[in-house]
């Protein structure tokens, strides 16, 4: 019985992490103030009233870089019908470099600088680059990847959204 119940409570511990990690139900956005690259702020109440993807990202990380091009698209493709997205850079990459692959790549959508950390660790203490979450128009959470999202996937959850009052 004794050999039981850590494994138990370990098990408790996995299912409640994956809840977490694999959230799939739906959860308010966490209270946030982003720097924007041109030094104005936005918050998660602006959020509220489109379908926004928030991708947590870096310059550093190899699978942020090559997923860009189709975040970008995805951008271009649902932005005229209530879609938006925010990039946030972590806290540990230089703001020059931010500011450089912005301009250089033609970044069409807002980019944040999480200085302090402090978004990451109100989003779920962010740790792994992408990571990307879907809120709706509630400014809800409906969706959270980790790592580069199946974008046909994605597209289709951006429509279901789209579509919803």
């Amino acid at each position: 019985m004794k050999k039981f119940i850590p494994v138990a409570l370990v098990a408790v511990a996995l299912a409640v992490g994956a809840g977490v990690y694999l959230n799939t139900g739906t959860s308010a956005a966490p209270a946030s103030t982003f720097v924007l690259l041109d030094g104005s702020k936005k918050s998660t109440e602006d959020l509220k009233g489109k379908v926004t993807l928030v991708n947590f990202w870096a310059t550093s990380c190899v699978t942020c870089v090559a997923e860009m091009p189709k975040v970008i698209a995805t951008y271009d493709k649902y932005k005229g019908q209530g879609y938006d997205t925010l990039a946030v850079a972590m806290s540990y990459d230089p703001p020059a470099y931010v500011v450089n692959f912005a301009e250089t790549r033609k970044l069409p959508f807002k980019v944040a600088i999480d200085n302090t950390g402090a978004v990451a660790e109100a989003w779920g203490d962010v740790k792994l680059t992408p990571t990307t979450y879907v809120v709706n128009k509630r400014g809800e959470i409906v969706k959270r990847y980790v790592g580069e999202p199946d974008f046909a996937e994605l597209h289709k959850l951006i429509e279901k959204l789209l579509a919803e009052a």
